[in-house]
Formats: C-alpha cells, structure tokens, sequence
C-alpha cells in the first residue's frame, strides 16, 4: 500500500472496515477508531512513545486485533499553510511504518486540533488539568478523524 488521497480511501477498504486516526507526538500517539459505517471517531488509547520500532509494532497489534483497513494520520501544517519539521516527521514515520505493514495511509489538516479539544474541555466539561493531560492526545486523534470521516461523508 502507499500514502493516498483522502478522496480515494472508501475505495481501498472492505465492507465495514474501520479506520484508526493518529495524532502523532512527541511524546504520545493519540489512537482513535471509526466505526465500520465510517460515521462516527471515538477515542481509543494513548500510547506513550518509546522508539519506532516499539512504537510501530503496538499499531501493527491494534491494527491486526480490530482490522483496521487505513490510517488517517494529522499532519501539523502550520498556521500560515507551510509544513514543517513536524509534518517531516509525520511523513517520515509513515514511510518507515508502510515498510512494516500494507495498509492505506492519508493526511489530515490538523491546524488547531489540540487547541480545538483543550478548549471544549475546559468550557463544555469543565475538565481539570491533569485529567485532561490523560486524554488529550486520543481526543484529538477523535478529532482529527471526525473531520476526515465528515470530508468522506460529504464527498461521496
């Protein structure tokens, strides 16, 4: 498999093969997972990040558990439209995994992702700060891939 448009990912999948979007840290993996009619994120886990190779084979068991069909993975575009070391780096990574396993990867815009969960945290739940800490990074992997999945839907 390969990195491929959005716009052409239903076509790689079998019937009701979720996705997993990732919101790749630094320090964290942010998981979240579709449902098989490709409707709705919800979060799933936050892997803390050890080395690639640790990193890569804990995706491949969560892929390989819940047959996943594709990843839609946050790409970090700064603010004024520019990629950076980050998006580098996210890029990378997904190279480097397409080496260890076949399986369709594509981009997502994640300009204020993080931002966007922090703030309805905080205002909607009134969240404290270490609870947040908790979930975070797989809301925002939620996020990211609620907003793919509403470009799929949209797009059909």
């Amino acid at each position: 498999m390969a990195i491929i448009e959005l716009k052409t990912l239903k076509e790689q999948l079998k019937n009701k093969q979720s996705i997993l979007g990732l919101d790749l840290g630094s320090k964290t993996i942010g998981v979240s997972i579709s449902d098989g009619l490709l409707i709705i994120a919800s979060p799933l886990k936050t892997i803390k990040r050890k080395k690639f190779s640790i990193d890569a084979e804990c995706l491949k068991e969560i892929i390989g558990k819940l047959d996943i069909g594709a990843l839609i993975i946050g790409l970090p575009i700064s603010m004024d439209g520019t990629e950076g070391r980050r998006c580098q780096s996210t890029r990378q990574f997904s190279l480097n995994f397409l080496k260890m396993i076949e399986i369709p990867i594509t981009f997502w815009d994640e300009r204020l992702s993080t931002s966007a969960v922090e703030r309805f945290l905080i205002s909607q739940v009134d969240m404290s700060r270490r609870k947040r800490g908790k979930i975070i990074d797989k809301m925002a992997a939620t996020y990211i891939l609620q907003g793919a999945l509403d470009f799929l839907n949209k797009n059909k």
